[in-house]
């Protein structure tokens, strides 16, 4: 299990992440409520357990909480592929859900890369700002330094949209992370 803690004078964060613990215990308190849902599909659809404890500055808005979050969750999966001796590296995934399409490709490179083209029907979900959606995975990809596209083929819902990417992303790690007999995944010997 990994754990990591970030306190600053916006939010106080503790993170737990466990790839051998099942993702159904995983227990998610962000106080921005569409953020731990999402959160929570990430869990499960990635097989990584996960406990969020999240204190922000909510009265500012979520953008400082979704963002520190997302930094030490990138920080978590750089630490979580480095102690890997092997693994498939690389990740695909196309995600429905139901009108909306979202496609996630990603890299645990060590070459940190955000491209993010999605153009969400609706500038929020309920009270949640859908441009802090592009800011958390850049926080990941820029943490966990892996090379990160996220593109938004077809949407209608705005909701269904952040969802399948959420999704996309998470069945694209968990293929990434997945062993393999090949020992480090580069030719160079070292992934860094």
């Amino acid at each position: 299990m990994i754990k990591k803690e970030r306190a600053t004078k916006e939010t106080k964060i503790s993170i737990s992440l466990d790839d051998e613990k099942s993702p159904n215990d995983s227990s998610i308190s962000t106080g921005v409520g569409f953020f731990d849902h999402m959160l929570t599909l990430f869990s499960f659809h990635s097989g990584l357990y996960l406990n969020v404890e999240a204190d922000g500055d909510l009265e500012v808005d979520d953008h400082h909480t979704v963002e520190d979050v997302g930094i030490i969750l990138g920080q978590m999966i750089r630490e979580l592929y480095v102690e890997k001796s092997s693994y498939q590296r690389y990740g695909t995934t196309y995600i429905p859900m139901d009108e909306s399409l979202a496609r996630v490709v990603l890299d645990l490179s060590g070459r940190p890369h955000l491209s993010f083209q999605a153009h969400f029907s609706k500038e929020k979900v309920g009270t949640f700002d859908t441009e802090l959606v592009m800011e958390f995975f850049n926080a990941v990809s820029m943490n966990s330094r892996m090379t990160l596209h996220i593109d938004l083929l077809k949407g209608g819902n705005t909701h269904h949209e952040i969802e399948a990417i959420f999704k996309g992303f998470a069945r694209s790690l968990k293929a990434a992370l997945a062993p393999s007999d090949a020992g480090v995944p580069s030719s160079k010997g070292v992934i860094e």
